[in-house]
């Protein structure tokens, strides 16, 4: 998985916009240390959340809030994705 941002703590701004791009079929398991709200912008995207699973499609909007344990699963033609994530997951991360 790959991921750019295009705003953040550079910036002076309080929350991360950047852009994601998946590999077909690629997973991600991360419990999330900040919000996250995902466009999808090509391909699918499944997010498993504790006993529910959502797909998303290009134009398609998935949220995943802060302290959520997350599964994310791209479909065989990958996924191209925006995000906004509040504080900003690098901090976070840290």
């Amino acid at each position: 998985m790959f991921a750019g941002n295009v705003v953040d703590q550079r910036h002076g701004a309080p929350i991360t916009i950047g852009y994601g791009r998946y590999a077909p079929n690629q997973r991600l398991v991360e419990t999330l240390a900040v919000d996250d709200v995902m466009i999808v912008i090509e391909g699918r995207l499944s997010v498993s959340t504790g006993g529910s699973t959502e797909t998303a499609g290009p134009g398609e909007i998935i949220h995943m809030p802060k302290g959520e344990h997350v599964t994310i699963q791209s479909h065989d033609e990958g996924a191209l994705t925006a995000y906004v994530t509040y504080p900003h997951w690098q901090e976070a991360q840290a």
